[in-house]
């Protein structure tokens, strides 16, 4: 059992295929597992796994580099130029901290239910199919699946560029995400 099982939950561990090309150019099955990184975070009751990553944009998959790029370097919350896509299992009741990241965020519930809190005070609640695009707003999620169990979300971050608002600069404000899920 990897690391990230130990919390207690109900999920299985998502189930990544990843295809490429043969000699013949044509679409094969190349890997299948649950991601190349993992991590137990929020004390225990919730973990996080990278289910692929690349370094830039456009992405370069000539001679599997950016199957080399994922396998061998276990991102950050976001990659400057890059893209993470990550799968998070939100233990019962656990609420994230508030925090900021310099991205383009599409979050898709994938079973249970969250709350998303903006520091305006306004939130929402999202359920299996539901998409938030996050675009550098300071935030939170509450798992508030109504069976009291777990809940699971999937992130697609791509990094974005300076934010501005009202010609004044807005900063990442990672809090204590960044030693959970930076490196």
């Amino acid at each position: 059992m990897a690391d990230s099982d130990k919390h207690a939950h109900e999920l299985q561990p998502p189930r990544r295929l990843i295809t490429s090309h043969n000699q013949s150019g044509q679409g094969v099955f190349v890997s299948e597992d649950s991601g190349d990184h993992q991590r137990v975070i929020m004390g225990g009751k919730s973990s996080a796994r990278v289910i692929y990553s690349t370094k830039s944009l456009p992405i370069d998959m000539n001679d599997e580099a950016d199957l080399d790029f994922a396998r061998n370097n276990e991102p950050g919350i976001h990659i400057p130029s890059g893209t993470v896509t990550r799968i998070i299992d939100w233990g019962s009741g656990i609420e994230g901290p508030l925090h900021r990241t310099m991205a383009l965020t599409y979050a898709i519930v994938l079973f249970g239910a969250f709350e998303l809190i903006l520091d305006s005070g306004q939130s929402r609640t999202v359920h299996p199919g539901d998409v938030t695009v996050d675009r550098g707003t300071m935030h939170k999620w509450r798992n508030v699946n109504p069976t009291g169990g777990t809940s699971r979300m999937l992130f697609v971050i791509l990094d974005a560029e300076q934010l501005y608002v009202d010609s004044k600069a807005i900063d990442e404000a990672l809090g204590h995400v960044a030693p959970e899920l930076d490196k």
